[in-house]
């Protein structure tokens, strides 16, 4: 399987910020935002650090039916 040529870590808009802020359009300055190895998060990791999110996006559902039923007689 060939390598991908795109990043998805965001470093793709590091480049306009990159170009942004040297001053010239071809960011001369000797930094390159594609360097160096891809930022990997495992997905297990994610899963645990998406945990409160996820509880806190079911509570505020739950609070806006309430809401609802209450305000409209649903």
């Amino acid at each position: 399987m060939a390598p991908k040529d795109t990043e998805t870590c965001g470093r793709c808009s590091m480049t306009s910020v990159v170009e942004a802020t040297s001053g010239d359009d071809d960011a001369g300055d000797g930094r390159d935002p594609f360097e160096g190895a891809r930022i990997e998060v495992p997905e297990g990791e994610m899963r645990t650090v998406a945990k409160p999110q996820i509880l806190l996006g079911r509570a505020k559902r739950k609070l806006n039916q309430v809401a609802t039923r209450l305000t409209y007689g649903r």
